[in-house]
């Protein structure tokens, strides 16, 4: 299969953009991204937009936002609107938010339900708008930090038992962005260290490092500062910035 690509890649064909996308799309299966990204080039270079957004997605794929939000751009002006979501994430990545959102807009507005959840969940941390709970209902099934986000509003609107359920159906479907914000409604809002202990370990094992800063927290409460501070080392030493601060304080 391999010689087989290769025959092909040194016989592209010249005005043939389908047989290139094509061709770049298994080469992209072989993770060959270079060889891939010159087939959609020269597809793109024909006005083909379906290449034009492939050359993106290769492009992202090797983190050049730059040129992958440039070729997005192009994929758009030709008419494919799935480039909307995927230019919202390139430009996330440049740190420009605005233009994420815009093009998340551009995406809800074009059908895509995964990016209307993401622009709830970025709103809300955003704004902190109530007016954004319908709208985060809707994104928790397609974007698992908008249910986070949807617990955060029950939270902030006196519904804390609501909150809680919306994140335990969250953890039990494996969404680890859960555990935390449930350790912490049971630690503050219910009064249950036991069950916030139990979720922050969950949090943990999930891959969640922030976890180890909050059970810190609460073995110190507990008088168990050496329990304490391997959790915040084990955090610190995650790259979690809360668990090096605290860390650092326990040492000083």
């Amino acid at each position: 299969m391999t010689e087989d690509l290769h025959e092909r890649l040194r016989h592209l064909p010249a005005a043939d953009a389908p047989a290139l996308i094509a061709l770049g799309r298994e080469l992209l299966d072989h993770g060959r991204l270079p060889e891939a990204e010159e087939c959609f080039r020269r597809a793109a270079a024909m006005g083909d937009a379906v290449a034009a957004f492939a050359l993106g997605n290769t492009l992202a794929a090797q983190e050049r936002w730059t040129e992958a939000s440039a070729a997005y751009e192009e994929a758009l002006a030709g008419g494919e609107a799935h480039a909307w979501h995927t230019l919202g994430v390139v430009l996330d990545e440049m740190g420009d938010e605005e233009g994420a959102l815009a093009a998340w807009r551009g995406a809800a507005d074009a059908g895509d339900t995964r990016a209307a959840a993401v622009l709830a969940s970025r709103e809300w941390c955003r704004t902190q708008d109530p007016a954004l709970e319908d709208a985060l209902r809707a994104a928790a099934e397609e974007f698992p930090p908008a249910r986070a986000d949807l617990a955060d509003l029950l939270r902030e609107t006196d519904r804390a038992v609501e909150a809680r359920f919306v994140l335990e159906v969250g953890a039990k479907r494996g969404e680890a962005v859960a555990w935390l914000p449930l350790g912490n409604l049971y630690c503050d809002e219910l009064g249950d260290d036991e069950a916030a202990e139990e979720a922050y370990r969950s949090g943990i094992a999930a891959g969640d490092v922030r976890c180890h800063h909050n059970l810190g927290v609460l073995l110190v409460g507990r008088g168990d500062h050496a329990g304490a501070t391997e959790q915040f080392g084990l955090g610190a030493a995650a790259g979690d910035e809360l668990a090096l601060a605290a860390l650092r304080l326990f040492q000083d």
